[in-house]
């Protein structure tokens, strides 16, 4: 048996293990991805085999957890593409400052960066308490990092460039505040999100969601899983609701496509058409 097909078996047999002992279903990830992220967590470890891991993951929690963590993407800032939140701002704020009440999904969260770039931008809109955003992602860890809102001065500084260069309308340290060469988000702007657990590969819909933001998480899904997460956001959003996935995501060859139009090609920022 070539060595190719070992190491197949040896990952389907973990990411079996995963599924089934903690729910975590990375079976229909990219393989690519995964066995480079694999190869990484193997190595860091000092293992032999990748099928090492899986007696560690049924009974090792410390080890799972540092698993999840590295199995999950989590490179993200504040107002990443400054182009798509300067596009947010000029298409879909005004559209959705019609409606009472909004309800925005940010899916595959991570560690919170985008999502409380969001509130910003509908801060300075002047329609932030209008709104309430429901953050989610499947790992806990960066959960709690999204939570905390801390993150270091050297980001924040990256972040502030990119606050500026997206149209921000004030100053961007007017959002946190300093102390020991961390960053804290302040805690106004986490009065309308929700952070919580969501498994895109196996959790059910958000319904009556207004925008969907899940930007740079299904390039990581293999084309079955992609289409599944699709369809589940397409019954989570209202008729005439907003979907924004990453510049490098398409939905051309999804089972959604006939019902989204394109409202900016390059940012990938579409909306759900009526019924026909």
């Amino acid at each position: 048996m070539s060595d190719k097909i070992s190491e197949k078996i040896e990952i389907d047999l973990l990411l079996d293990a995963i599924f089934l002992r903690h729910g975590y279903d990375f079976r229909n990830y990219a393989r690519s991805s995964l066995m480079r992220r694999l190869h990484y967590i193997k190595q860091k470890n000092g293992l032999t085999y990748i099928s090492d891991m899986i007696p560690k993951v049924l009974y090792d929690e410390a080890f799972t957890n540092q698993l999840l963590l590295d199995l999950s993407v989590t490179v993200t800032e504040m107002f990443r593409d400054p182009e798509f939140f300067a596009e947010l701002r000029k298409q879909v704020i005004p559209l959705l400052m019609t409606y009472p009440f909004v309800k925005i999904w940010h899916a595959g969260c991570a560690t919170g960066e985008e999502v409380y770039s969001m509130a910003i931008l509908l801060e300075e809109e002047g329609f932030y308490d209008r709104v309430q955003i429901y953050a989610t992602d499947i790992n806990q860890e960066s959960l709690q990092i999204a939570k905390e809102g801390i993150y270091s001065l050297e980001n924040i500084r990256k972040f502030t460039s990119n606050y500026q260069k997206s149209g921000g309308k004030s100053s961007f340290s007017d959002y946190y505040h300093a102390k020991y060469q961390m960053g804290k988000i302040n805690e106004d702007l986490k009065r309308n999100i929700v952070f919580s657990q969501h498994n895109l590969a196996t959790d059910q819909a958000f319904g009556e969601m207004h925008l969907i933001v899940c930007r740079n998480v299904l390039i990581y899904f293999d084309k079955q899983l992609q289409n599944q997460v699709f369809r589940l956001f397409n019954s989570s959003l209202v008729s005439r609701g907003f979907l924004c996935i990453g510049s490098k995501e398409s939905i051309e060859f999804s089972d959604i496509h006939s019902d989204f139009e394109t409202l900016s090609c390059k940012w990938r920022i579409f909306r759900k058409q009526l019924p026909k």
